[in-house]
């Protein structure tokens, strides 16, 4: 059986977007919805009800948020809705991770976030710090993006953690049947000091090498191709890709991260800035879960 997505919802605009990068991958997958609302397990400051009373209307809102939620899901993807009760937003989205045995956790940008960007807040932070699967971040205003997935593409380099993004990035090709284009950022993360042609032979060696890599677990039917990015910085190699509708970006959590832990590096967190599209977050070591 497909492992579920775990959605963080809010009732906000992020929370919509959520829903909406959620569904176009459960639809791809064939996976179920877990709409998770968080609550938190304590009520603090002097202006609210009692304690009681105030967490029992609050859960109550939530429900009725996620009823409202849950009519967001287009028709034929499985979904249930969920309250609990934690600490912290992040903490109760891991701990529903586990508890459903997800594969991935979907989340929206800070609700500050210009229209078709990312913009992490505290919670998708404290998230890319906890979560041992893999972290999906819808940009801001992708309520209304329907178009099915057509294509991951995958940023890598040769840091660590490579080995589980590529693997990740051939799974859910595979699994899709969407084609997989893979980018190699080795150019890029070379010494300054490197002549052009240099760069450009490394460049050409890591990606023949992925694609090799690649279509050796690929099906035959699944289009895969390698290329070079390039540019002056990571931000404008980004910017300079095409982008679809239809496209996810996936890339590795950083080298300084714990096994089967995220952190966001250098790296992702600058790709942020200028990717218009679905980035997903794929901890050092896979956590293939139950």
């Amino acid at each position: 059986m497909t492992r579920p997505l775990v959605v963080g919802y809010t009732a906000t605009p992020a929370g919509a977007d959520a829903i909406a990068v959620a569904s176009r991958l459960a639809a791809a997958l064939g996976a179920p919805l877990e709409l998770i609302m968080v609550t938190p397990l304590t009520a603090r400051g002097g202006v609210v009800p009692p304690l009681d009373g105030y967490t029992d209307h609050l859960r109550e809102q939530s429900r009725q948020w996620l009823r409202e939620a849950t009519a967001l899901v287009p028709k034929g993807i499985s979904t249930a809705a969920h309250v609990r009760g934690a600490e912290s937003f992040a903490e109760g989205l891991v701990n529903a991770a586990a508890e459903f045995g997800a594969s991935h956790i979907v989340i929206g940008a800070a609700n500050s976030g210009s229209f078709g960007r990312h913009r992490l807040g505290s919670v998708a932070n404290d998230l890319l710090h906890a979560s041992d699967v893999a972290v999906v971040l819808a940009p801001a205003g992708y309520a209304g993006v329907t178009t099915p997935i057509t294509r991951f593409t995958a940023a890598v380099g040769e840091r660590a953690g490579s080995d589980a993004l590529l693997e990740e990035a051939v799974s859910l090709a595979t699994a899709t049947g969407a084609e997989l284009r893979l980018v190699s950022l080795v150019a890029i993360d070379m010494p300054a000091n490197l002549d052009t042609q240099a760069l450009q032979l490394a460049g050409a060696t890591h990606a023949n090498e992925l694609l090799t890599q690649a279509t050796a677990t690929l099906p035959a039917e699944v289009k895969a191709e390698a290329i070079i990015a390039s540019g002056t910085s990571i931000e404008d190699a980004v910017a300079r890709l095409d982008w679809s509708d239809g496209e996810f970006v996936i890339v590795g959590s950083s080298r300084l991260a714990q096994p089967r832990r995220l952190f966001l590096g250098s790296t992702a967190s600058k790709m942020l800035r200028v990717l218009p599209v679905p980035m997903i977050v794929v901890p050092r070591t896979r956590n293939e879960g139950n």
